[in-house]
């Protein structure tokens, strides 16, 4: 089949578009020059645009209905909407001079009231055509039959079919048609908010992971989208961000494909007006990968997921676009579907990954997308930010970014977000009649504060303004009412003020006793002095707790003790807390640089690696390099990073910088560390020692690990303990020597490829044991490193060993290796804990995500 006989066929709903703008370009002169004029166009809508944007994606003729309405007569049988236009910035930003028309306001439909708008019939169908495009916007077309292509309703008849479906509904008689003859060739494309108007449960904009997990679980369980799990292809694209794939077709699949540093939503402005026909642009994208997999018998999974790189690609560039600075150019030009020098997007930044589900339902965050895209593992990952910092390190990683802080731990993410959504309705509220009041725990250091403002900036940077009240620091209740008169005062000037009442949960005559006080300025919005009452304006509340480092220990949802949790409860109904609870909006736990949990909290390494990098970037910029590399010694790192716990959070890591003498250093070495009794400070600091000098103990006692490895050797071949060891060690030639010592320096390289490494400590402990699949990975890496080690060194296979002639006929794949070999190496892989042990190192592992990875949960 070539390009010219591949036969295209576009139906569906049909609708024009009227729209309408206002200028003041008339020469002035008679009175009605004096007012705006009002323009107006019409354009293409529902099937006649997808048509449009197929034919310009795909560069081929297109079967389709016609309407000619070049003489401005909008045809009453047929459907056409209202639209107003205005003038909006190209990027978004404010200072933005370049402006292009978009849809300022959507006015509304315009058609027959006592029947369905007129359909058009496909002018020259054809039964034979070998791709069909279905816009089914729910107006009449899925239950007309006779509108339908011929190939959907001949005999014997296989096209692959593109059903953009607006109303999910598995009851229409289009899709049980599909359904019965051609759900094998079908992909299905719904808007995710399509699903989401059917009451379907999936969050928005708080995580890809959250996201693609609602959308999977619904799916599974919800009865409505029941018919949906039955498509051997579903795509959903959650705003011009992201999509999901869902297979059905044997192979069971489901995968996300995502932009890194936008999630869903983020990428139209408010202020920048919005686009009918996005996702006709993303169904053009997907054509043209469909078309060119057709044209080269590609498998069909592999023209999809090209297909809706470029979906993503073509919407965002269409609503960037518009309908140009002049609203009469065509609506569909050429060069969004070309890839230009110009372009902001490429295909190729679009990332995908596997979803992985849970069958644990307590798990509480079982899949981190930065897992799943790194081939490493999360220290490698911490030290990688540091060194050359988050662009370079976690380009293929969802990246959240809230003024000045960036996180990608989804925990966070998803916490910062929920308060960011939060914020952007209150402060989009004209009539507010109440604070919006959140609370933020964490314990003390680890950066309540700051993420919180940095959100809240982030959202409305000119019109909030941060005020900050410490309840443990107040005496009286007149304190409090001081406070609120500052909150007002602040409002009335046009503000918005961001209160923040630090330690809310500290002990005021008695515990938890300001909590009741809040009461009525949460719930009414007015405090009371005296028998005044005063209303406190439009405001943010943050409480800030002080004694609870999280939400769940604040309600006590912590204490196991039935008794003490009964006695605990008692005590917080009668200090209001209930009823302060139910003023919330939200909360969020800042997690901070700690650990704060050792089966679920794994991505702590990676928070304390942005941390650092941040802080060096800011304190002390002259240590990052021209090329964004930092200059920091291997030693200093690893103790920063790995060290168990910092006494004061964050604060700890920030003063160890400082404490370092740094302002005229070109790199921070260990000499330039405070002393152990300052360290003391903020951490342990023997424990931050010894990671500290880790490469330096471990090359200390390399030559004794080689001689214990080269002994377990030599047992191996003999029953004897009456040999000498030690002397038959420094006797032997410095090639065999150095062949035991090459293998212990890569011990810690070969570790982490099974997810462990390897940490001085005083004295020794019990050897681990390695699992049958670790000795198998640690035994292949060994083997391929010792291969390189020999061919380097000049030798090659042979079948028998010959020193002379440098072969050895272990020279092959770890695959072709004979069995007897391969179990001497695992032999030799199986005495690395005990060596090791003997030399005071603790083989540790490098905790998976979480529990639920752990014990074999995660799908």
């Amino acid at each position: 089949m070539n390009k010219k006989q591949l036969k295209i066929v576009v139906s569906g709903d049909i609708c024009i578009n009227l729209l309408q703008w206002k200028t003041n370009s008339c020469i002035r002169g008679l009175n009605w020059q004096s007012y705006p004029y009002v323009h107006s166009d019409i354009k293409p809508g529902e099937a006649l645009l997808l048509s449009k944007f197929i034919a310009a994606a795909t560069n081929l003729p297109v079967i389709s209905p016609e309407l000619d309405y070049s003489n401005g007569i909008l045809p009453k049988e047929i459907l056409h909407s209202t639209s107003e236009l205005g003038l909006f910035s190209l990027s978004g930003k404010k200072n933005d001079k370049n402006k292009v028309y978009r849809i300022k306001n959507f006015l509304g439909y315009t058609g027959p009231c006592d029947k369905i708008p007129e359909l058009l019939p496909v002018v020259n169908d054809d039964e034979n055509a070998d791709l069909v495009i279905l816009d089914d916007e729910d107006n009449g077309f899925n239950s007309s039959k006779e509108f339908w292509p011929l190939s959907l309703k001949s005999p014997n008849k296989t096209p692959v079919v593109i059903y953009k479906m607006n109303n999910p509904i598995g009851s229409n008689s289009l899709w049980q048609h599909l359904e019965k003859f051609h759900i094998k060739n079908t992909i299905v494309v719904i808007n995710a908010d399509d699903l989401r108007s059917k009451g379907v449960n999936i969050s928005r904009s708080l995580s890809w992971e959250r996201t693609a997990l609602d959308f999977i679980w619904q799916l599974n369980n919800n009865p409505n989208l029941s018919f949906l799990a039955k498509c051997h292809h579903l795509i959903v694209p959650f705003g011009l961000e992201g999509a999901i794939h869902y297979r059905n077709d044997g192979t069971n699949e489901s995968r996300l494909y995502f932009l890194t540093n936008e999630f869903e939503g983020d990428f139209i402005k408010e202020d920048q007006g919005s686009m009918y026909g996005l996702l006709s642009c993303f169904v053009a994208g997907l054509t043209h990968n469909v078309v060119f997999g057709i044209l080269n018998n590609e498998d069909l999974n592999d023209s999809i997921s090209e297909g809706i790189r470029e979906g993503i690609v073509y919407s965002q560039k269409y609503f960037i676009h518009g309908f140009g600075k002049d609203a009469k150019e065509e609506v569909c030009p050429s060069d969004i579907f070309l890839e230009g020098e110009n372009d902001f997007i490429y295909k190729e930044q679009i990332q995908d990954v596997v979803i992985r589900n849970s069958n644990n339902p307590n798990c509480r965050a079982c899949w981190y997308i930065i897992k799943d895209k790194s081939s490493i593992n999360l220290a490698e990952i911490a030290y990688d930010i540091v060194k050359n910092g988050e662009e370079s390190a976690l380009k293929f990683i969802p990246i959240a970014q809230f003024g000045n802080l960036k996180t990608v731990d989804r925990t966070e993410i998803e916490s910062y977000r929920s308060i960011k959504n939060l914020m952007v309705e209150y402060v989009n509220t004209k009539n507010a009649v109440r604070p919006l009041s959140i609370a933020v725990f964490g314990t003390p250091g680890s950066g309540k504060s700051f993420g919180v403002t940095e959100v809240a900036s982030s959202i409305a940077p000119g019109l909030i303004k941060k005020i900050n009240f410490n309840l443990s620091q107040l005496q009286t209740l007149d304190d409090l009412i001081s406070a609120f008169h500052k909150v007002r005062d602040l409002s009335l000037e046009g503000k918005l003020p961001l209160v923040f009442f630090d330690e809310f949960d500290s002990n005021f005559d008695t515990n938890l006793g300001w909590l009741k006080y809040f009461l009525a300025p949460m719930q009414d919005g007015v405090f009371r002095e005296g028998d005044s009452i005063h209303p406190i304006g439009k405001a943010i509340f943050v409480f800030a707790g002080g004694t609870s480092s999280t939400f769940e220990q604040f309600c006590g949802e912590e204490i196991e003790d039935e008794s003490e949790k009964k006695n605990f409860l008692k005590e917080f109904q009668g200090a209001k807390g209930p009823d302060f609870i139910s003023r919330l909006r939200g909360y969020v736990n800042i997690l901070g640089p700690n650990q704060t949990d050792e089966n679920w909290d794994q991505l702590f390494i990676v928070r304390r690696a942005m941390l650092l990098r941040s802080l060096i970037e800011r304190k002390f910029p002259h240590l990052i390099a021209e090329k964004g590399e930092a200059q920091i010694d291997n030693g200093v790192l690893r103790a920063m990073l790995k060290v168990p716990k910092y006494k004061h959070e964050s604060r700890s890591m920030e003063a160890i910088l400082e404490m370092s003498m740094l302002n005229n250093a070109k790199k921070w070495e260990q000499s330039y560390l405070p002393s152990k009794e300052q360290l003391k400070l903020h951490v342990d600091e023997e424990q931050f020692s010894r990671h500290l000098m880790q490469d330096a103990f471990f090359s200390e006692k390399i030559e004794k690990l080689a001689m214990d490895i080269y002994k377990r050797h030599e047992m191996m071949k003999t029953t004897s303990s009456s040999k000498n060891y030690t002397q038959l060690w420094h006797s032997l030639d410095e090639d065999v020597k150095n062949s035991s010592i090459d293998q212990i320096k890569h011990i810690p390289d070969a570790l982490h490829r099974v997810n462990y490494d390897i940490v001085s400590v005083k004295e020794r402990v019990n050897a681990i044991k390695f699992t049958d699949k670790e000795l198998n990975t640690l035994a292949a890496y060994e083997h391929k490193r010792w291969c390189l080690q020999k061919k380097e060194a000049g030798w090659t296979y042979g079948r028998t060993k010959d020193s002379q002639a440098k072969t050895h006929p272990s020279l092959v794949a770890w695959e072709m290796l004979p069995e007897d070999r391969k179990k001497r190496v695992i032999e030799t892989v199986k005495f690395w804990p005990e060596i090791l042990a003997d030399a005071n190192f603790k083989i540790e592992r490098l905790k998976s995500l979480c529990y639920c990875e752990v014990h074999g949960l995660l799908d």
